[in-house]
């Protein structure tokens, strides 16, 4: 397998400057003229799939491949977990464990769950990877307070300390197949019990409490963290406003954390964004607090507000913002190439994950 440069697979006219800052979705499961002029757009940076845009595997990569077209050097994403959240999961995809089912591994033989849960992210990687995708939004770092039921068993943990080094494992074994990764809900979901979907969820917890505990995976994670999502959470004893919208708390995770790494916002079509106003008032919300990419999901023609509305600033500060945030989007993209699906079947290694990841 050949190594290849970035610029093998990103056309000259899509340098890492012109990429935008917003990741939409697309409508089924091949583009439509609607989806190729939104990915065309110039202020489309990525693509996020959904199960609705999935049949089988042979579709899946010929949608990619399609996507990839379109636009040469985009992004495209999933949410792609394992339990409950895993969006592709017939046809030969590995049905993954909840994060749930590694820490309670982790109680019992901590070697082993460290194993596990590195053949988890070569296995999700991989199999993503040779269909076309390049990012999942994993993992998650909510503590599993028992409080949300929206993160549940997606939460590795209730001890910070655990949760740390079980994704610090499946990270690595992200990477091992190339893939970057997206810790969330930055700095926490898992105390607030309303699910953001559908509600605003509040955590009154201080800050301190908050630090010391659920924040903590995003400090200690350090260079191995790629990217972060924000929760869309209040928290009143901080900011009033949610965290993916708070200039307060992201730049806590640069400049108190030292984070580096892409900010994506949640989606923004989602009940606990609308403390911010119209979509279009909270992708300029989220970007001037600090986010670099926007989500808009399973709302086209709020996507399409956001296309039309969301200008590029013209200011050299302005500038220099979007530059650095499309120089760490850039950082994403995948540098090796994915072996096909049958070549991944007879990788030793592949086989050797499946073999542990199945042992549960």
């Amino acid at each position: 397998m050949r190594t290849i440069r970035k610029a093998d697979f990103i056309a000259p006219s899509l340098a890492a400057t012109t990429l935008g800052p917003i990741m939409l979705d697309v409508a089924g499961t091949t583009l439509d003229a609607e989806d190729i002029r939104r990915i065309r757009h110039p202020q489309t940076g990525g693509v996020i799939l959904f199960a609705r845009n999935y049949t089988n595997r042979k579709q899946l990569t010929a949608l990619t491949a399609a996507i990839h077209a379109a636009r040469p050097g985009i992004l495209i994403a999933v949410d792609h977990e394992g339990g409950r959240v895993q969006r592709f999961k017939a046809g030969g995809f590995t049905k993954l464990p909840a994060m749930r089912t590694l820490g309670a591994l982790w109680e019992r033989d901590v070697l082993q769950a460290t194993n596990v849960a590195t053949a988890v992210g070569y296995i999700l990687a991989a199999e993503l990877r040779a269909c076309g995708v390049d990012l999942s939004f994993t993992p998650v770092l909510d503590l599993d307070h028992g409080e949300s039921g929206v993160i549940g068993d997606r939460a590795f943990h209730r001890d910070a300390r655990v949760v740390t080094l079980l994704a610090k494992s499946l990270n690595h074994g992200l990477l091992l197949a190339g893939m970057a990764n997206c810790g969330k809900h930055f700095p926490g979901h898992g105390f607030a019990e309303a699910d953001s979907h559908v509600a605003i969820p509040v955590d009154e917890r201080p800050l301190q409490a908050i630090l010391a505990e659920d924040a903590a995976p995003y400090d200690w994670l350090g260079m191995s963290l790629s990217a972060v999502m924000p929760a869309h959470v209040i928290y009143p004893k901080v900011d009033k406003h949610p965290a993916g919208f708070s200039r307060k708390w992201l730049s806590m995770l640069r400049n108190k954390m030292g984070f580096e790494g892409v900010i994506f916002s949640d989606d923004l079509s989602m009940e606990g964004a609308s403390v911010a106003g119209s979509v279009l008032d909270g992708a300029r919300a989220a970007l001037k607090a600090g986010c670099d990419m926007v989500l808009i999901c399973n709302a086209p023609d709020k996507a399409d507000q956001l296309l039309a509305g969301l200008r590029p600033g013209t200011s050299p500060v302005a500038r220099a913002t979007a530059a650095r945030s499309a120089a760490r989007l850039l950082a994403l993209l995948p540098t090796a190439a994915a072996p096909d699906w049958q070549d991944l079947q007879q990788d030793l290694r592949y086989q050797a994950a499946l073999r542990l990841v199945q042992s549960l």
